[in-house]
């Protein structure tokens, strides 16, 4: 049986399964936030699939997304990154990643929770959206402008408006997926 999907997904089998089984689900764990954020600031200039593509890759060289470990890399570890052709080798994002992950443990330790600071910018519940066609979908909000503000006040880099809302999309704060799109919850279907 056919399945409509939302018209930016390829025929890639990868793609598929990304929206599929990931785009627009509420996502609450502290270090997969973190790496969904930092892999889209590593889009910034490109497209998602070509990130989604080197995924796998930018999760093993960069030690799991785990901060601890990231903000100790030094320029050794910055050179191995760079003569990486796995991942994106661009010297600004990757020193972003290493700055962020300094500021995420701040923001944990003063917050408690990565994933309760994050959300608290969706007012911590998923704003499920009715655009009418692809073109109606906003590239930022007021609420990816205000994440992107209070990231950029504690220190991080590559987290403007248009990152922070394709990152709310992808980790389930808002939900953009079709009005035909047979992610939709059956609940909104029957509300159509």
């Amino acid at each position: 049986m056919e399945v409509t999907r939302c018209a930016w997904v390829n025929d890639d089998p990868l793609y598929i399964a990304y929206h599929d089984e990931e785009w627009g689900k509420p996502l609450y764990d502290d270090r997969k936030l973190f790496e969904l954020l930092m892999l889209e600031g590593m889009q910034a200039g490109l497209s998602w699939y070509t990130v989604l593509k080197k995924r796998a890759r930018f999760r093993e060289v960069f030690d799991g997304f785990n901060p601890e470990m990231i903000v100790h890399y030094d320029e050794v570890k910055i050179a191995e990154l760079m003569s990486d052709p796995g991942i994106i080798r661009n010297r600004l994002k990757i020193d972003a990643i290493i700055r962020n992950a300094g500021v995420y443990l701040q923001i944990r330790e003063e917050k408690g929770s990565f994933a309760d600071y994050l959300w608290s910018f969706a007012q911590g519940t998923p704003t499920i959206n009715h655009w009418k066609t692809r073109a109606d979908v906003p590239a930022s909000t007021a609420q990816s402008d205000e994440m992107s503000k209070a990231l950029k006040k504690k220190g991080m880099k590559f987290v403007g408006t248009t990152i922070c809302y394709a990152f709310m999309q992808a980790s389930g704060m808002v939900d953009d997926h079709s009005l035909d799109c047979f992610c939709r919850s059956k609940e909104e279907a029957a509300d159509r």
